[in-house]
């Protein structure tokens, strides 16, 4: 059978791979004193609240499962609008969102509705490796561009200037982002959105952790910089609803009956149930049980990552954002003796049963010296986590 080359040019999720060992290893040790605790996959350990999972329910039992329009059902495009309003204090019409089937069914129909195969589309190094690929499977050419930590792992506007060529149709960024958990300063980010809107291009911007922001400075979603950027989002990590697989894009009016027309013929609709299950998510309970639940996220950072770094395990940049900890991991090898986080990675695992995620997903700008910390776990697994790194390291 002959394989595309579309699919062929997909690299493997490596974290996955290493998820898959894991779970492996963890069958084995699960009734030792170390059963592994996992901090490599970056999904809530929270599920879905009481008024959510009551509404799924309902839903069912109302028999309000089939198929909703393609972009969405009215009121929770309108829910959706309402929290804009309330909670950043943006103004965003209810037509301009699209209701989608998780965030990644929001960026493809965004990259096959305004990418030509051989575009390219600057990244930042390191960055989400499904951004990427989403990219390359519309045919175009994703370019990932080095960034520090004296940059907060972001773009700016010099290096997008510089990279841009005839060939540039945009810039896919997130903020904040995965792996590093940092995001753009404001005024960084309405340079790049400047600068691309004077060449015709596009800004794109994931922000599925933004409800998960943890500093003034930052917490504040693009879409306050004009209607022609297009903004990502999801139910998935703020609102903890992973597995329902809903997320929606915002977008320019004009977009909107074409990014309509692609979602009927790939995805007909979101799921109904989801859709219905996340109406409740707006509700005051289940609001306050997120703010309470993003509260504990901070204090997980804020405990985790001093402890991290006391192990040489070190964190360059306070993650304003999600929960993720990109540590350096050079000190580390160096102590353990081997090769770069690949490898640190199955030495966790297999010594300490510790699973943490290797840098090599995520870029090729000095990710091999980088390991990415999930802290989406409770204290008492990080406090562990952090006594068995202890005795590897120290």
């Amino acid at each position: 059978m002959r394989i595309s080359q579309r699919a062929q040019h997909i690299e493997p999720f490596y974290v996955m791979e290493v998820g898959k060992a894991a779970s492996a290893l963890a069958a084995q040790v699960a009734q030792s004193d170390a059963p592994m605790i996992f901090l490599n996959i970056g999904e809530p350990d929270f599920t879905a609240p009481p008024l959510v999972q009551e509404a799924a329910a309902r839903a069912i039992h109302l028999g309000l499962t089939q198929y909703t329009p393609a972009t969405g059902l009215p009121e929770l495009r309108e829910r959706i609008s309402a929290w804009y309003r309330s909670h950043f204090g943006v103004t965003v019409a209810a037509s301009r969102i699209v209701v989608t089937a998780g965030a990644s069914a929001a960026l493809q129909l965004a990259c096959l509705a305004l990418i030509e195969a051989g575009d390219e589309v600057l990244m930042s190094d390191p960055s989400y490796p499904c951004n990427r690929h989403f990219v390359t499977a519309a045919d175009a050419a994703p370019v990932l561009i080095p960034t520090t930590a004296a940059e907060r792992f972001q773009l700016s506007a010099d290096k997008v200037l510089e990279a841009w060529n005839p060939r540039t149709r945009g810039v896919l960024l997130a903020s904040p982002s995965n792996p590093t958990g940092t995001s753009m300063a404001p005024e960084e980010l309405r340079r790049i959105h400047e600068l691309v809107n004077q060449r015709g291009g596009i800004t794109l911007v994931d922000e599925i952790y933004l409800g998960l922001s943890h500093d003034e400075l930052y917490g504040h979603t693009a879409l306050a910089l004009d209607e022609q950027l297009i903004s990502i989002n999801s139910f998935s990590k703020y609102f903890n609803m992973t597995g329902w697989r809903l997320g929606w894009m915002v977008v320019p009016q004009a977009l909107v009956p074409v990014i309509e027309r692609l979602a009927q013929n790939l995805f007909i609709c979101p799921s109904a149930i989801a859709q219905y299950a996340a109406l409740a998510c707006f509700e005051a309970d289940s609001l306050a049980e997120y703010e309470r639940r993003r509260a504990e996220f901070k204090a997980r950072r804020d405990y985790f990552i001093p402890a991290l770094d006391a192990l040489g395990l070190t964190v360059p940049v306070m993650p304003d954002g999600a929960f993720y900890a990109w540590a350096d991991c050079s000190a580390a090898c160096e102590k353990l003796g081997v090769n770069g986080s690949w490898e640190l990675a199955f030495e966790l695992m297999n010594r300490a049963h510790v699973a943490v995620t290797p840098g090599r997903d995520f870029g090729q700008a000095e990710t091999g010296h980088f390991i990415r910390f999930s802290t989406a776990n409770s204290m008492m697994q990080l406090h562990s986590a952090i006594e068995r790194l202890k005795v590897l390291l120290t």
